[in-house]
């Protein structure tokens, strides 16, 4: 039987859902992780942040993130030299696991085959309590990529993705989703927190999600606006850009304008010829997407 285009995406994003072992399988290591971290720069506390804790996870390329909380004098002034340190610490803790890496402002433990048995650990300290429009929330100091430390506020962010989610009938993650799936599919090198909340920026002004139509037009949004930076929409951690370097961000804008096309292609058929519109879809995704 064939499917509806609203059925085609529905099936897609149940794919896309990560696994509860793989979940199981990262969160595994946590404790040997923190073992190292306690005993070789005293930290005191570690917790999971991130695309598996948010629901905004794609299944196998959604790696584990967390925190780790050292008291500010056991972190350098300089944050490039505290990350160096916590890696060698890590790198003789787990000599056998290949390619553990300084990936600002975290450090990245491959613990396994797939992203998602990665863990990526964010040294921080705490940094008192900011108020927003969602509530209170515990404020941390992270690597900013230039050596100094910059703001930053999972549970806030979370809050802010949440709000909009359930104003938008549950509808907006699995929207944040399927972007984080076409840079997966695609090995595009933008950042995923940039994904994340430049799609929830653009949700503000929705009143209604429907997939395809909402993925076209942010993939719209990013061919004309060249990834633009955007401010933090709530003013924790300011500038947030798309990329980490000018190569990455090279390659990420050539993905977009050859995907935007497809996208462009896509939409055009929806109502004319769904085979067609399932075909570009399919592409887009990197033959990923279910046949009709």
């Amino acid at each position: 039987m064939s499917k509806t285009l609203e059925q085609g995406f529905n099936t897609f994003i149940s794919r896309l859902i990560p696994l509860g072992t793989e979940h199981d399988k990262a969160a595994s290591h946590k404790d040997s992780v923190f073992g190292c971290l306690e005993s070789n720069h005293n930290c005191k506390n570690m917790f999971e942040i991130g695309s598996f804790g948010a629901g905004t996870g794609v299944r196998h390329y959604s790696d584990s993130d967390y925190f780790t909380v050292f008291p500010t004098e056991d972190l350098k002034q300089n944050s490039s030299g505290s990350l160096r340190l916590i890696k060698e610490s890590l790198q003789r803790t787990f000599p056998r696991t290949e390619g553990i890496a300084v990936t600002t402002p975290a450090i990245k433990i491959p613990f396994g085959e797939y992203a998602s048995e990665t863990m990526e650990i964010t040294p921080c300290d705490k940094f008192g309590t900011i108020q927003t429009i969602f509530g209170k929330f515990n404020q941390y100091q992270i690597a900013d990529g230039e050596g100094g430390w910059k703001n930053s506020s999972p549970s806030a962010h979370n809050a802010y993705v949440n709000h909009h989610n359930n104003r938008l009938n549950g509808k907006l993650k699995p929207l944040i989703q399927l972007v984080k799936a076409w840079k997966y599919y695609n090995s595009v090198p933008i950042s995923s927190f940039y994904l994340e909340l430049r799609t929830t920026k653009y949700a503000e002004t929705q009143n209604t999600i429907i997939y395809d139509t909402d993925l076209y037009n942010i993939i719209k949004f990013f061919a004309i606006e060249k990834l633009p930076a955007i401010n933090d929409p709530l003013g924790i951690t300011g500038r947030i850009v798309a990329c980490n370097s000018d190569t990455q961000r090279e390659t990420s804008l050539n993905k977009v304008h050859a995907d935007f096309l497809r996208a462009e292609d896509a939409f055009k058929f929806r109502e004319s010829d769904l085979d067609k519109c399932f075909d570009r879809w399919n592409i887009f995704f990197n033959h990923k997407f279910p046949a009709r």
